[in-house]
């Protein structure tokens, strides 16, 4: 699961937890998509004049902190703190929620039920949003690289190495930097060369940009996976000098000889040596999920992609990165789906049509220098869904507006707003009407 923190206003805290309990409402985790849900939720019983029980709402997450991750890259670019974007879990979710601070062993579906190591919890209706996992074991010698302070190894996918990400980068003066990227599905696709970028911004302020090879290595076979922003890095990637080695899947680290290991499709191997390696580890579905009957072929819960409702189990929702819509799994993807989310569950608790629908739009605020960023914001298929056009031109150009978005807004916002239940993206504090033809957001 994945956390994320809240502001500094008023703060909110959870019920404790019986060892076993019955939720009409059970949220799986404590992310960027559980909170959310939880408080949207809360808000719209209260926009109804019904109020909720305590105890009807339920969250599991055994985290102790709750983590603002879109600000990793910062920290990564020694423009944060890390501290920054944490808070603690139970400040975070919504009064009258119970909060059971375990983890979930097990779904049982057709018996309304979860299991925890402890405890069997009952429920009417359920929401998924797990988050997924960040498989750091996949690369032979990564956990031991990232454990030697003088490996040159470092990666902003985990709290606990985040700080040498930039202490690698910033005493950084010559030789061979190598960034990765993982074949499949992650979290915010484009912050693995968001990274990258922010280095060498930070190499050639400091004017030994000259000195150092950087490659940018990928199990992809593009830079991006919408064709329009993919096409503007492509161009990037070259007037900057950076190597390109797509289709290249990191497999293994060798840290004394400082060698990475690099698998082909067709099953072949290529070795390149390097002097700082930032690694972004494989990651996929919780084993708790994949092997649930709520999951898909590949692991995801197994949901419409436009109503997020189980595709079996009616009284199932999911939403963020666990879920099967097949969409850049991002914090802006979940400002969208969660209105849509909140709303069909109410119907469908009515008895109601389930008439919100999410067009699988998603943002990539993907920083390409200091001072500057490329807005990416498209919807499913690949098709560009840009809020800001109209006003600063086509967002395939890095503008330094987006930038200061990305550095000084989002976080205030997700802190303030968007974990009270109280940010919809593009339609800021104004919950978006249903229905329509389409529920957008924004970075």
């Amino acid at each position: 699961m994945h956390h994320l923190r809240l502001s500094h206003s008023v703060r909110r805290y959870a019920t404790s937890a019986p060892a076993s309990s019955h939720h009409k409402i059970l949220i799986v985790g404590g992310g960027t998509a559980g909170i959310s849900v939880a408080a949207q939720i809360r808000s719209a019983f209260e926009a109804k004049g019904q109020a909720l029980g305590a105890g009807d709402i339920g969250i599991v997450d055994p985290a102790q902190n709750h983590h603002y991750q879109p600000g990793w890259t910062l920290v990564g670019s020694g423009l944060s703190r890390k501290d920054d974007f944490k808070r603690s879990m139970t400040s975070v979710i919504p009064t009258g929620v119970t909060h059971h601070p375990v983890a979930v062993t097990s779904f049982s579906p057709t018996s309304n039920i979860i299991t925890t190591p402890h405890a069997t919890l009952s429920y009417d209706y359920l929401v998924v949003a797990t988050g997924l996992k960040v498989n750091f074991s996949a690369i032979s010698g990564l956990e031991t690289a990232l454990r030697k302070s003088e490996s040159g190894v470092s990666s902003i996918y985990s709290y606990d190495t985040l700080d040498n990400v930039w202490r690698d980068i910033h005493r950084f003066r010559e030789g061979k930097a190598i960034f990765t990227q993982p074949a499949g599905a992650i979290k915010c696709a484009g912050a693995p060369q968001k990274i990258m970028w922010m280095a060498h911004s930070t190499w050639k302020k400091s004017g030994v940009r000259d000195a150092i090879q950087i490659t940018f290595a990928t199990g992809a076979p593009s830079m991006f996976a919408v064709e329009k922003y993919s096409k503007a890095l492509e161009r990037l990637r070259q007037e900057r000098r950076v190597e390109g080695l797509f289709t290249h899947n990191l497999t293994s680290i060798d840290a004394d000889a400082r060698v990475a290991k690099f698998t082909r499709p067709d099953g072949s191997t290529v070795e390149r040596e390097y002097d700082l390696l930032h690694v972004v580890p494989p990651q996929g579905p919780l084993e708790v999920v994949s092997q649930s009957p709520l999951a898909d072929a590949a692991g995801w819960v197994e949901v419409n992609p436009a109503t997020t409702q189980h595709v079996k189990f009616k009284n199932i929702f999911s939403l963020g990165d666990c879920s099967s819509m097949p969409n850049s799994k991002t914090a802006a993807a979940i400002t969208a789906q969660a209105p849509v989310l909140v709303h069909n569950l109410l119907a469908e608790m009515d008895g109601k049509q389930l008439n919100a629908v999410y067009d699988g739009y998603a943002s990539c605020p993907l920083l390409t220098g200091h001072n500057e960023l490329m807005l990416c914001e498209f919807k499913y298929g690949g098709v560009p869904d840009e809020t800001f056009a109209w006003i600063a031109g086509s967002q395939d150009v890095p503008r330094s507006a987006f930038y200061h978005l990305k550095k000084h807004v989002l976080p205030r916002a997700y802190f303030g707003y968007h974990l009270h239940g109280r940010w919809f993206g593009c339609v800021r504090f104004f919950r978006p009407v249903i229905p329509t033809s389409v529920l957008t957001s924004c970075a």
